[in-house]
């Protein structure tokens, strides 16, 4: 797992203005794999990101990189509790919630419609989506969109352009602990 790929793949998370986000990165031993999230850990974590594979086949990984305090503010919002326990999870903590997505993911082919909520969606589109379908939505970009529309395609454009702002700057020679925002 190259800085590159965590750059094109995550910089909105890298800058602080999304909770998360989720991508497949190929491998060619587990052990290169867990070794190099452990190395993209013990650089992260000191600025409040967290790497963790989700799911791992034999030549790729779901990999997941996160800031722990967002996820938990986002968590704890009512109407995420409650889509959350409508979708057979305990209430617990954020590490325990995101273990049982985990399981969730590690036991199901499909990816549970709730994974929206771990990656920062508002959880009235997430809801939308589980009640009423893709093809009911308002918009669609990184998520489709069910409640406010305008605020959801401001945040494509902000995500979009930060991806933008990152690649150029890594490109410039930037390297990802520079890049990566504090939280």
């Amino acid at each position: 797992m190259s800085d590159d790929y965590l750059i094109r793949n995550c910089a909105p998370t890298l800058a602080g203005i999304k909770t998360a986000n989720l991508f497949t990165c190929p491998f060619d031993t587990r052990e290169e794999l867990f070794q190099a999230i452990r190395r993209m850990n013990r650089r992260l974590t000191p600025k409040g990101l967290r790497v963790l594979p989700l799911r791992v086949s034999r030549s790729k990984a779901l990999i997941y990189l996160y800031r722990p305090v967002k996820l938990a503010q986002d968590l704890s919002d009512c109407v995420a509790v409650c889509l959350l326990r409508q979708q057979g999870y305990v209430p617990g903590s954020c590490q325990q919630t995101l273990v049982q997505l985990i399981r969730k993911l590690r036991c199901q082919e499909d990816f549970p419609h709730e994974i929206g909520l771990f990656l920062g969606y508002p959880p009235e589109d997430v809801q939308g989506f589980m009640t009423r379908g893709p093809a009911c939505c308002k918009c669609s970009g990184c998520w489709k969109v069910y409640g406010d529309e305008d605020a959801a395609r401001k945040k494509f454009a902000q995500y979009k352009k930060c991806t933008q702002i990152y690649c150029r700057l890594w490109a410039e020679g930037n390297n990802i602990e520079r890049l990566t925002v504090a939280g």
